[in-house]
């Protein structure tokens, strides 16, 4: 007998036997490889494999997901977020995609729309770094928002004009002329 046949023949046994799903080993390489093409720079080729392998096996939530983030990284903001809300129906216990669903809301805006995502992505998992991070952040961007609401362009409340100054520098914002 080969030795190698041999070989493959114990790994299954012995992965079986620890309850590892030889499915996942495979979609796991696919994955990584996927995403070796994308950053490689063949990124064409890696988002045609990556939605060839979500037709194949639907329910991979993790080949699912790198699609979303694939489409968001090349901008395709509107196809990633179709990805992230069915991801969110399909699979409501995952933290991850109500957060780049909320990273994409916010980036149009709709702060508001963010803070319930990543509230949400929160409840699932409460230890969930990304998601508290981008939620401190949309907090930040939430308190520029009524700070400059409440300042009304007016330059006489020195309290007020130093939380404004320090939420500008907090996110990044310039002040409105």
């Amino acid at each position: 007998m080969p030795l190698l046949p041999t070989f493959r023949a114990c790994v299954l046994i012995v992965l079986c036997g620890l309850g590892v799903s030889v499915w996942a080993l495979d979609s796991d390489a696919k994955r990584l490889a996927i995403e070796g093409l994308f950053k490689g720079g063949k990124t064409d080729q890696a988002v045609a494999q990556v939605e060839q392998a979500v037709k194949d096996a639907p329910d991979d939530a993790a080949m699912r997901f790198l699609h979303g983030v694939m489409l968001g990284k090349l901008r395709r903001d509107a196809e990633a977020q179709r990805v992230f809300e069915r991801m969110t129906e399909d699979f409501p216990s995952l933290p991850e995609p109500y957060n780049n669903l909320a990273v994409l809301h916010a980036g149009q805006g709709r702060l508001d729309k963010s803070r319930e995502l990543l509230e949400t992505a929160l409840r699932n998992d409460p230890n969930y770094r990304a998601a508290q991070h981008n939620l401190g952040d949309i907090h930040a961007r939430l308190a520029l928002r009524f700070y400059e609401a409440a300042a009304g362009g007016e330059r006489g409340d020195a309290a007020l004009q130093g939380k404004l100054k320090m939420a500008r520098e907090l996110t990044g914002a310039v002040a409105k002329p």
